[in-house]
């Protein structure tokens, strides 16, 4: 496995108490998989993606573990995770143009944090315009200032910028959300292309649209107000979700070609609960359709058949 996760917790600290962002997750990522992992807004996908590159206050590591090739990845040590930022962990933040310093050129912000690992510019120049050319960027963009560039020029850029020194996990975070829909594809292509090429070895692609992980993920977990819900190959989940809230997002998706006025989409009544003091037992069970006595327990993230799990009462007691 490239990646394990194991109990992982990651809380927030406020003035009325912590908020369970991420509480108690479990996962692997295997080598050269693209891992989806979805859920509304709030759900705890980006705390997740976030925590393992820059975990700082109000963030707080509250246990757990994370391994990334077989090495523990030091989370609560801000200076000794400095070892494992952008040479083995990177991330492709959500927004391109808060990642990309507005006074600084192109270049000059790569040299710099070349220097920063090490690394001298003069010895990887000539990858970097092989990198440049993989995502259709011209090498004048490195005279550039990120205003200079458009919103998917500066989104390539950055994705240049943090596989540059081929590290085993790279993070995107939302990474086509502010992007039209052409672009959306072509993002999502080149992070494919990145994968097969070996230029990182595994990928984990945060986003609320899995209509985006249809088409590049392998496997896709489904965050639910701070929990992994389901876990399962993308054909499987897409077609055959299991968890009730699976099948609820699932179904709030529009069909290609069906009209409005055919079959309404259909949202989640009510909404997801408070993460600083959380009910106890399935955090679901208030807007879930199939509640029944036993959802006041927290079910187990359980194996229901062959790379598959996933955390609901109704379907770990039929599989039990």
């Amino acid at each position: 496995m490239a990646v394990s996760v194991k109990n992982l917790k990651i809380y927030y600290q406020t003035l009325r108490g912590q908020v369970q962002a991420v509480d108690n997750v479990s996962f692997d990522i295997k080598d050269h998989e693209i891992l989806g992992m979805a859920g509304e807004s709030g759900c705890g996908k980006s705390t997740f993606s976030n925590s393992l590159v820059l975990l700082k206050p109000p963030m707080k590591f509250m246990g757990g573990r994370v391994e990334l090739d077989g090495e523990s990845l030091p989370l609560a040590d801000f200076r000794k995770m400095n070892e494992f930022r952008y040479k083995k962990i990177s991330l492709i933040p959500q927004y391109a143009m808060n990642a990309l310093n507005p006074t600084r050129k192109i270049g000059r912000m790569i040299a710099e944090l070349l220097a920063s690992r090490g690394v001298s510019f003069s010895k990887i120049s000539r990858e970097l315009d092989r990198r440049l050319k993989l995502v259709n960027l011209n090498r004048s963009v490195m005279k550039m200032y990120p205003f200079e560039l458009s919103g998917g020029m500066r989104q390539r850029a950055v994705m240049v910028i943090a596989t540059l020194l081929d590290p085993s996990l790279l993070l995107a975070d939302e990474i086509t959300s502010a992007l039209d829909v052409s672009t959306q594809k072509a993002v999502a292509k080149m992070l494919v292309q990145f994968r097969d090429m070996d230029l990182v070895k595994s990928l984990v692609f945060v986003t609320h649209d899995i209509s985006i992980l249809y088409q590049i993920a392998d496997r896709v977990l489904i965050m639910y107000a701070g929990k992994a819900v389901e876990i399962a190959p993308t054909k499987k989940i897409t077609k055959e979700p299991l968890h009730p809230y699976t099948r609820l997002l699932i179904s709030s998706l529009p069909d290609v070609g069906v009209k409005y006025s055919e079959r309404r989409l259909a949202g989640i009544k009510g909404r997801p609960p408070g993460l600083l003091n959380p009910f106890p037992g399935c955090r679901f069970k208030e807007r879930c359709p199939v509640r029944f006595e036993k959802c006041d327990k927290e079910p187990p993230l359980a194996e229901v058949s062959e790379n598959h799990q996933v955390a609901c009462w109704r379907e770990v007691g039929n599989n039990g």
